[in-house]
């Protein structure tokens, strides 16, 4: 299963059934028997589900939407399908015979995350224990000011989206990965900061007015290869009290080894990491107002995208590029770009 939506996290479920969740994101976990499933944007979920109810009945499978700031508005509709046995499909059956499905309600984030944690890895002792490199950025909505407060945002302003108060500029003539391959300079700087650059009460309700205005750069991070990185995403409650978000990393599945509400505490947190078996992964959520932990191995070098995968939050800033560098062997290079390689206008 896929979630294909643009901007919502989904509860799913199928009525009278369990599904037994044995894969995320394409790596196999220690099998979760279900009543319902939380999925973010672009996440995968492999899942058995066990036919084993009424043929003569109907179920409904049906999912809505998390959203855990009902301040926002969204779609809270439910969609279904129908399940029906093969031994039915001849059998009129009125709706009545049709059951549906228990969902958590739109807000439950004790659902959505009970979900998120439970997920573990089917193989134990591959987490990088010691780190070379801990990065930690604030995930943030912000506000950016128009000519004449010609825009249709508050007071005049459009939404904009950061990490570390930078929102993600474009490069729109020549892409990072071109200009990193060929030494091309100018097209971005190397300077996203390892820790943000406003501390702040990152959950507290309400806060100053000029926190909410991010600076506009293309900067990326350079990461050494075969470094141990550990990168620590906290949700600020900025323009609007703060939403989860779905943060995805190109090149690299990681280990989700915290998660955690409120601030993160570098001194504490780490007590409580599971470095056991924790979710292998290309997708992590963090919580509204709060704070998620992955760690991975630097090992893929090239040019690598870290977004939300809200596609508005992705197209306001939300995002950051890594750069790893190449490694000594001849299978730890960048490969060079193939001759019909398309220019990008």
């Amino acid at each position: 299963m896929v979630n294909a939506a643009m901007n919502l996290i989904l509860f799913f479920a199928i009525a009278k059934h369990n599904l037994t969740v044995v894969a995320a994101d394409g790596h196999y976990t220690k099998p979760i028997n279900a009543t319902y499933i939380t999925i973010s944007p672009g996440q995968t979920l492999d899942l058995l589900l066990h036919a084993d109810q009424n043929p003569k009945s109907t179920y409904y499978m049906a999912a809505r939407a998390y959203h855990s700031n009902l301040n926002i508005s969204f779609n809270n509709s439910t969609t279904i399908g129908i399940l029906c046995y093969n031994s039915s499909s001849k059998t009129k059956t009125s709706s009545s015979s049709k059951r549906y499905p228990n969902l958590p309600y739109y807000n439950d984030t004790s659902a959505a995350f009970a979900f998120f944690t439970n997920i573990t890895s089917l193989y134990s002792g591959q987490v990088p224990v010691k780190i070379s490199r801990r990065i930690i950025s604030t995930v943030s909505i912000n506000l950016l000011m128009c000519p004449n407060n010609s825009c249709e945002g508050p007071n005049g302003s459009r939404l904009a989206a950061s990490m570390n108060n930078i929102s993600f500029v474009t490069p729109s003539h020549v892409d990072i990965l071109k200009a990193y391959y060929y030494h091309i300079k100018g097209v971005y700087g190397t300077r996203f900061p390892e820790f943000p650059p406003l501390v702040f009460n990152f959950t507290a309700d309400d806060q100053p007015l000029f926190l909410q205005t991010p600076r506009l750069a293309t900067e990326v991070k350079i990461l050494k290869f075969g470094e141990s990185v550990e990168i620590v995403l906290q949700g600020t409650s900025l323009v609007g009290g703060g939403i989860d978000h779905p943060m995805h990393l190109h090149g690299f599945s990681f280990y989700m080894v915290g998660v955690g509400f409120g601030n993160y505490n570098v001194t504490e947190a780490p007590s409580n990491y599971n470095l056991k078996d924790p979710p292998y992964k290309n997708t992590a959520t963090v919580p509204r107002n709060g704070w998620v932990a992955i760690r991975f191995i630097a090992d893929n070098p090239g040019v690598w995208f870290m977004h939300c995968h809200f596609d508005r939050h992705l197209t306001w800033g939300m995002k950051v590029v890594f750069i790893v560098k190449n490694g000594r062997g001849l299978n730890q290079q960048i490969l060079p770009p193939p001759p019909d390689l398309p220019p990008c206008y």
